[in-house]
């Protein structure tokens, strides 16, 4: 048996995303002179940076350590947290599972999908923190304008999500019940919601999830919650009551975020 060649590689090396090294090299050095060019046209005011860095060494020294003195106040907005996100989470989940089947291609008519494509698309279009100052502007401070801004947001994720997961489903069942001579909606019922039934409650649990923590950020803007009672801590100078917020804040999303985790582990 001949041995290999020379010009015959011994080892595998994974072959570079873009293969000429001219345009791969040239592609890399723009990007570097890009990001430098970027980083002078910023408009920097170095004596405000340093500013900015005593006075946050002020904020630090100001916080520590946190104080819970005033926890009534504390548990009443992490209470109003928890009330927008559950209604948020039920009103978006229930709009989105209709809005979803629209922009399902395999279901929907075509003037349909585009119409339930286009909700989703405006859904998703905006920050939470946008659609907030928005709602707030419309219907006033408090919690009402977080949970409108929550239904926004879950709709443009479970509405998606639950799109594509509609249109993932196995065809031979919708047959089935078409061969039998069943409707629009029992079809549905019967041969539809059974498979996507799993993916909607690990959907529904996640986005109650990430409503607990959307609305600590919508409330900075006055939209309720314990965002709310952050936004007037820093405001006040309260720099250790802020800081004992932000720990209840961090503690309950990591609990939260483990719950969900076990159980969108157990239904999937």
């Amino acid at each position: 048996m001949s041995a290999l060649p020379d010009t015959v590689p011994d080892t595998w090396r994974k072959p570079p995303m873009i293969a000429n090294p001219v345009l791969r090299y040239g592609l890399m050095a723009a990007i570097v002179l890009y990001l430098g060019w970027a980083l002078v046209m910023l408009p920097l005011d170095w004596a405000r940076v340093s500013e900015g860095i005593s006075r946050a060494g002020r904020i630090f020294s100001g916080a520590f350590p946190p104080s819970f003195a005033r926890s009534g106040l504390l548990i009443d907005g992490f209470l109003e947290s928890l009330k927008i996100a559950i209604l948020a989470t039920v009103g978006g989940v229930l709009l989105s599972i209709p809005i979803a089947f629209m922009a399902a291609k395999n279901l929907a008519p075509r003037p349909i999908y585009y119409l339930g494509r286009a909700l989703i698309v405006v859904a998703r279009s905006f920050h939470p923190v946008i659609v907030a100052i928005i709602f707030v502007k419309a219907v006033g401070f408090g919690p009402f304008a977080g949970v409108l801004t929550l239904i926004v947001y879950s709709i443009g994720f479970v509405a998606k999500m639950l799109a594509e997961r509609i249109e993932e489903i196995d065809w031979g069942q919708v047959e089935a019940m078409r061969a039998v001579g069943a409707g629009y909606f029992p079809t549905l019922i019967y041969a539809v919601f059974p498979q996507i039934m799993p993916r909607q409650i690990g959907l529904t649990i996640y986005q109650l999830d990430s409503n607990l923590r959307a609305s600590a950020v919508v409330g900075i803007v006055g939209a309720g919650g314990i965002g709310s009672t952050l936004a007037n801590a820093f405001g006040r100078y309260d720099y250790d009551f802020a800081l004992a917020i932000t720990i209840v804040i961090v503690a309950v999303i990591l609990v939260s975020e483990a719950i969900s985790g076990q159980i969108r582990k157990r239904i999937w």
